[in-house]
């Protein structure tokens, strides 16, 4: 037998430089943890709380506006009509509890009986006769002196949101339009409602045209602009689509005519000179002399 060739173990694998190593991921506190997971459910939550909130206020709102006196006046009738022999006469401590506010029942009797008294209403109103009787009656409510202060301005409000009919004949014509009312550059979305005045016209000696410029988020305030017509933009929106645009701050565009703004590069520092080598330091060519002062 020959001799025998000795086993040569492998060698060891170099351990990784001090700078290559990973750094371990740093610990996050338990406040920092709780604010993250705090606002991700806040943000998934939210639109369903508020939309909650709403129909309840609104339920409330009807309950307590309407739904509770047409409930009385139910057992108002029931009790009449009971001392009158035209039904069977019930105590009025019989009434009271069938028709109690505790009971949810009567809330829900209450607040469909209101939802069609509404619907009523507004058929009434609808037609030649019932808008004749109503303006007679608004026109004697505007005679009292607080409510004449008060009931113009909250009219506005609810006529501009709740009756689109209105807003279309508000804005019969209007065109969507951009100006720049502040500083050159900066735009505002306005609506075209008309013509400028004559006398003003004059002194600017051209085409004058009044835009209203409605705020955010509330758009049906805001202030009015008289500007050059050569001076406006016209833009392919709606009145509906400006409307939402402006309600919602900007967020609400529609998608042809949205643009994707363009992210901002992050301002780069110049690399660090690499190192040199200790060969390069060797080899790197004596520095000249500096000449005396």
């Amino acid at each position: 037998m020959g001799p025998s060739v000795p086993e040569i173990s492998p060698p060891p694998s170099p351990s990784p430089a001090p700078a290559a190593r990973t750094r371990a991921r740093p610990r996050v506190s338990f406040g920092e943890d709780f604010r993250r997971f705090f606002v991700s459910g806040m943000a998934a939550l939210l639109p369903t709380l508020i939309t909650l909130w709403l129909i309840v206020w609104l339920w409330n709102f009807l309950w307590e506006s309407l739904g509770r006196h047409i409930i009385f006046a139910i057992k108002e009738i029931w009790y009449r009509m009971g001392q009158a022999g035209w039904v069977r006469s019930q105590p009025a401590g019989y009434i009271g509890w069938y028709w109690s506010d505790e009971r949810i029942l009567t809330h829900v009797v209450g607040v469909v009986l209101a939802v069609l008294l509404i619907y009523v209403a507004g058929v009434f109103v609808g037609n030649f006769i019932g808008r004749t009787f109503y303006g007679i009656a608004e026109r004697a409510v505007m005679r009292i002196p607080l409510v004449r202060a008060v009931y113009p301005a909250v009219k506005q409000v609810t006529d501009f949101f709740l009756m689109s009919r209105q807003r279309e004949n508000q804005f019969a014509g209007s065109h969507v339009v951009a100006v720049q009312p502040h500083e050159q550059g900066i735009w505002s979305i306005g609506l075209i409602t008309g013509g400028s005045i004559k006398s003003l016209a004059e002194v600017a000696g051209e085409e004058l045209v009044t835009v209203f410029t409605p705020s955010t988020p509330t758009a049906f305030s805001g202030y009015v602009l008289v500007v050059p017509r050569s001076r406006v933009v016209e833009l392919p929106l709606t009145v509906e689509e400006a409307m939402r645009l402006l309600v919602s701050g900007g967020v609400i565009i529609p998608e042809p005519e949205r643009v994707r703004p363009a992210a901002v590069a992050p301002e780069l520092s110049p690399p660090d000179p690499a190192p040199l080598a200790a060969s390069q330091i060797h080899d790197a060519p004596p520095a000249a002399p500096q000449p005396a002062s």
